[in-house]
């Protein structure tokens, strides 16, 4: 009979310890308990391709003592849980709790990762941080590095901190060799020192040489100005940036067009080239090959086929070298400088060594001209050595040896003042001295001088004439039968000549004392045809637009010449 006798003195629970460590002996298995991440574990990402599984028995912490500068190699410093189970990967470690891992000068952190020593490689979650020195801080909700190929790719809310210097973005991907970060989802550079930020839509920013590249829908934003456009270089430390693509920068003064140039944010100017267009406040545009604009001061200037255009006073600088200055409304063009004034009907063309435009105290545009002045108009030409046009009430001031031409009608003088109403000339004073003298015919010249001249015209024609002081009159009156046969040579104290139209003359009239004499024709000497002061100057007279340009030697010679109250005879 067996004995069921059980003593009482027995510890069930060391041989239930005992047993399970049996089990573990025999088996060779050591269980580890997975990390808990999430309800749904993230996937690990930075693994290879084909890696190989290996049988893990236990795992073995890094070595304090172990060079942590190797090259391109990735050390674990730190994690309060380092788990992993061979049923998942047995390519990788799982990290939870202040981890931190080390790349020569370069430290990592997260809450928790994947790490694959083997490749130097890791998978990074919750707060990630990389840190080098104290000029690199980037910030990410996930981050996987490749250790083969030394990229760090950022996911979620990353921000890179370089110095002044902060990238935003959702989607970075950092070469840490090279120290280049690339953003292809959005992103943004706030440059704090210059207080400007840029956004686009792609963008590559390079850590050492403090250069960016943005491209699609590119913005550029300070307190000053925005700048849009599709391709952008910009140099945070210079703060300078590179167009190389349609750009439109827009204040509150004016907008800039441009191509190709460079624009310096600090310093607030810009040089910009092929064609650039800068639209100031006032409406004028300055457009050239070379375009130089400072911003701070709202002055710009240009170089090669230089156009000033005003439409609100109708008036067109061109030439090589042009200026405008936005604060005190002031633009001058030079070299083959031309202006275009097309208020009236008719365009006058003009041309001058150097042009400008400006606003006087009573804020009406003038037009001024200086050295070797030529202008053109279908019914009016002149030259001179300066001019003043008031675009208000377009009025014509000549200065210095002024000569102007109006069908076959030579007016010349020291001064002449022309007004110009509805496209055609209205009126004419010449009010200090005054010499007038009409072809009428082969070599026969009617002539007038005086002190002071005002001649009134009538659509294209003189129709009032009055003169006063030292008045010298040569005449050919025409006879009934069209003919001329007879000279008259008169002098006085004034004159007023009354003319019809097709210019017939209708009255005139010579007080208080006239004294002359009527020669016959065939008795004329030819040096009593003409009157003292009397020179034909119409081989210097623009007869087309680009005939403005034509400036002779003999006029050249005309404008050195000291002004007189009479001119030479006439040989």
């Amino acid at each position: 009979m067996r004995n069921n006798y059980i003593p009482e003195n027995i510890n069930w629970h060391k041989i239930a310890f005992a047993f399970l460590c049996l089990c573990t002996i025999f088996t060779g298995i050591i269980i580890f308990e997975p990390v808990a991440w999430a309800s749904t574990p993230q996937k690990p990402k930075a693994v290879k391709a084909g890696a190989k599984p290996r049988h893990i028995s236990r795992i073995t912490p890094q070595i304090p003592k172990v060079n942590r500068y190797q090259k391109d190699k990735v050390f674990l410093e730190n994690a309060d849980l380092l788990t992993a189970d061979e049923r998942i990967s047995t390519d990788y470690q799982v990290l939870k709790g202040n981890v931190r891992f080390r790349r020569g000068d370069m430290y990592m952190f997260c809450d928790s990762a994947y790490f694959y020593e083997a490749t130097s490689s890791l998978d990074a979650f919750g707060n990630v941080k990389m840190t080098q020195a104290d000029t690199l801080f980037v910030y990410a909700d996930i981050m996987h590095y490749y250790g083969e190929d030394q990229v760090a790719q950022l996911r979620h809310h990353v921000r890179l901190e370089n110095r002044n210097t902060t990238l935003l973005t959702d989607s970075l991907d950092y070469e840490i060799t090279s120290n280049v970060g690339y953003y292809f989802d959005g992103g943004t550079i706030v440059d704090s020192k210059n207080n400007t930020e840029l956004t686009s839509r792609y963008g590559r920013y390079e850590l050492d040489t403090k250069q960016a590249e943005f491209s699609t829908d590119v913005h550029l934003i300070n307190d000053k100005y925005t700048m849009e456009t599709n391709l952008l270089q910009y140099n945070t430390g210079t703060h300078i940036a590179k167009i190389i693509d349609e750009t439109r920068i827009e204040s509150d003064s004016n907008v800039v067009i441009t191509t190709s140039g460079w624009y310096n944010t600090s310093a607030d100017d810009a040089t910009l080239y092929d064609r650039s267009q800068l639209y100031a406040k006032d409406g004028k545009t300055l457009v050239g090959d070379t375009v130089y604009y400072n911003r701070s001061f709202n002055y710009g200037e240009a170089k090669g086929n230089v156009v000033i255009t005003d439409p609100k006073n109708k008036v067109i600088l061109d030439g090589d070298y042009g200026y405008h200055d936005d604060n005190s409304h002031y633009s001058y063009v030079t070299k083959r400088a031309r202006a275009r004034e097309f208020s009236q009907k008719d365009t006058i063309y003009l041309h001058a060594d150097t042009l400008c435009t400006l606003m006087n105290d009573d804020s009406v545009r003038i037009l001024k001209a200086f050295k070797g002045v030529r202008f053109y108009r279908s019914d009016i030409q002149g030259i001179c050595d300066s001019l003043q046009l008031s675009v208000a009430d377009t009025i014509l001031n000549l200065y210095r040896h002024a000569v102007v031409w109006n069908n076959d009608r030579q007016i010349s003088g020291n001064e002449i003042n022309v007004h110009i109403n509805d496209s055609t000339v209205d009126w004419a004073t010449l009010p200090n001295f005054g010499f007038m003298a009409e072809l009428i015919g082969e070599s026969y010249y009617d002539q007038l001088s005086a002190k002071k001249m005002r001649a009134t015209f009538v659509n294209k024609e003189l129709r009032e004439l009055d003169a006063n002081g030292n008045v010298q009159v040569i005449m050919y009156p025409q006879e009934s039968d069209s003919t001329y046969n007879k000279m008259v040579h008169a002098e006085s104290s004034y004159l007023k000549l009354n003319l019809k139209p097709k210019q017939e003359v209708e009255k005139i009239s010579m007080w208080p004392e006239v004294t002359g004499k009527v020669v016959p024709l065939f008795l004329v000497r030819k040096s009593d045809m003409f009157l003292p002061e009397f020179v034909w100057h119409d081989a210097l007279r623009p007869k087309s637009p680009d005939e403005i340009f034509d400036v002779s030697d003999e006029m050249k010679q005309l404008m050195s010449t000291p002004e007189k109250s009479s001119r030479r005879s006439h040989k």
